[in-house]
């Protein structure tokens, strides 16, 4: 049997994004064959949780892939029809806004526009501290767009930071395999 094609986008959600990379080795490697798509920023920057040169290591680990950084080098995913789904995980609330607008301006969105254009599952793990603020409208958007599913997630700190969610990522796969399907994981917020 062939192993499905899966794109798998990184956003700028740095203190996830180790949490998110576990996820992603756990992925289980005789069914997916997984390309890593990174953000501009997640593409240039070290940061006190993770070294460039240590995500890159990792990713090289994890997919035996080169990640996808640029517009043009996502641009081909769709007429080529690369994958047969995607997961943008963790998904920032800037990405999240850009996706419900139809903004396409970085790796990241420019791949999603394609794997919506091939009408594939874009499975969406969020970690934005405005989830229940500005970038409440667009999650609902995007809870209404065809083949748009999302990681269940639900409020990380809330005596602190009283409008941040994040995405439980041990469901990235769980909810990939109902995305699949055609159905949403239940419940979404948790």
């Amino acid at each position: 049997m062939d192993k499905l094609k899966l794109g798998f986008a990184l956003t700028g959600s740095f203190c996830t994004l180790e949490r998110v990379l576990e996820e992603m080795s756990q992925i289980c490697p005789e069914k997916y064959e997984i390309t890593p798509i990174l953000s501009p920023i997640v593409a240039s920057e070290s940061t006190r949780f993770l070294e460039k040169d240590e995500l890159f290591s990792r990713l090289s680990m994890i997919t035996a892939k080169k990640p996808i950084t640029t517009i043009k080098e996502a641009e081909p995913i769709g007429p080529k029809k690369l994958f047969d789904a995607m997961v943008v995980a963790p998904c920032t609330g800037n990405t999240l806004s850009k996706l419900a607008l139809g903004i396409t301006d970085t790796s990241v969105t420019m791949a999603v526009k394609a794997a919506l254009r091939n009408e594939i599952p874009i499975v969406i793990a969020p970690s934005t501290n405005d989830a229940l603020g500005a970038s409440a409208k667009s999650i609902g958007l995007l809870l209404n767009t065809k083949n748009v599913y999302f990681v269940p997630f639900s409020q990380d700190a809330p005596d602190s930071k009283h409008r941040s969610m994040v995405a439980d990522f041990s469901l990235i796969e769980d909810t990939l395999e109902k995305a699949l399907e055609g159905v949403q994981i239940q419940p979404i917020i948790k």
